[in-house]
This record gives C-alpha cells, structure tokens and sequence, in this order.
C-alpha cells in the first residue's frame, strides 16, 4: 500500500487533504497522473501545506461553476437513436462517449470521463447516466434510446417497449385494411 495526499475530493476516498493508503497501481495510473494526489513524502506534505489555501479556492471557484452548469442541465434529455432487435436489445451497446456527445450536441460541453456508466447500455428504453461535473457536483440526465424519432416521444410520454411495440402493429393493421379496401373500390370501378 502506497501513502498518498489527496489534491482533491475523490469518491471512495476522502476529500482534500486527506491521507489514504491506495494500492500502488491505483496510484500509478491513475491517482497521479491525473493530478488528484501527491506521494506522502515529508516534501510534498510541507508543499500540500503551503498551498493548501490556493488549492481550496480553486477548487471552490470550480465547484461553483459546476453547480451553475448543473442547475442549467437539470432536467436534461437526450435522444439516441439506434438499431436494435424485436426484443429491444441495441446491436451494438451505448457507452461514455456517446453520451458525452450527444450531451454536447445539447449544447453543454461533457468529457466522456465526467460520465459514469457502470456498464454499457444495450437496451432501447430510458436510461438514467450519472454526470459527475465536479468531484462535489453530480446530477442525472435521462437517456432516451430509441429506433425512431416517434418512438423516443412515445417513451418519453412512458410508454413501455411492449406498448409501443402493439401501437405499431395495430397501425400496421389499419394501412394493411385501408390498402384492401383500396384494392376493392378500385376492382369495383
């Protein structure tokens, strides 16, 4: 286990300041490079120390910005259409980047790291995406995955993939009886 000073809040951590013994990989690749911590060597505590008050101003300054930027996403939906099969399973799955981007396409600028997603999606439907603006900031956008435009509107009113799914074949019905009748008033004249 490896000593390390965080440089900011990390989620499963601690916040600022704070000592934690992490794994040395943990550290390696990621902790330090991305400028969240500092090795605890004697050095870099008296550093930690002296800059301490920038660093909580800075980081103050920008959860400030990230919860003006969260107040102005909240609510937000976005829509992707997708191919999938009968059973609304998606032939290829939905990840990070793809939400960043069509957040961004919203006009809101997201790195696809400040987007959680255990997993990939792989399924039509909605999706709730945690967007972690800032260590301290986080809120949820809606993800409405869809086939179609019109299929994104009737999930976004809430109906169900089965639903949807019996509203298209019941209108398949009604054009494939309009065409017979069609058909039959044009042999009649």
């Amino acid at each position: 286990m490896v000593d390390v000073i965080l440089l900011e809040r990390v989620e499963n951590l601690g916040p600022m300041g704070q000592i934690v013994k992490v794994k040395p990989g943990y550290a390696r690749n990621f902790l330090l490079p991305q400028k969240k911590a500092l090795r605890a060597t004697k050095e870099n505590m008296k550093y930690f120390e002296s800059q301490r008050a920038q660093l909580e101003a800075n980081n103050l300054r920008l959860r400030a910005e990230a919860e003006q930027v969260a107040t102005k996403m909240a609510g937000l939906s976005v829509i992707m259409l997708r191919q999938a099969g009968e059973t609304g399973q998606l032939y290829g799955s939905v990840s990070a980047r793809d939400v960043s981007d069509a957040i961004t396409a919203d006009g809101f600028t997201v790195e696809r790291r400040q987007v959680v997603l255990d997993h990939a999606i792989k399924t039509l439907g909605l999706h709730s995406v945690k967007v972690a603006l800032h260590p301290e900031v986080s809120l949820l956008v809606t993800v409405n995955i869809a086939q179609s435009a019109d299929e994104a509107a009737a999930q976004a009113r809430g109906l169900t993939q089965a639903q949807i799914a019996a509203a298209a074949d019941a209108e398949d019905e009604d054009t494939e009886e309009a065409a017979a009748e069609t058909e039959e008033a044009e042999e009649e004249a």
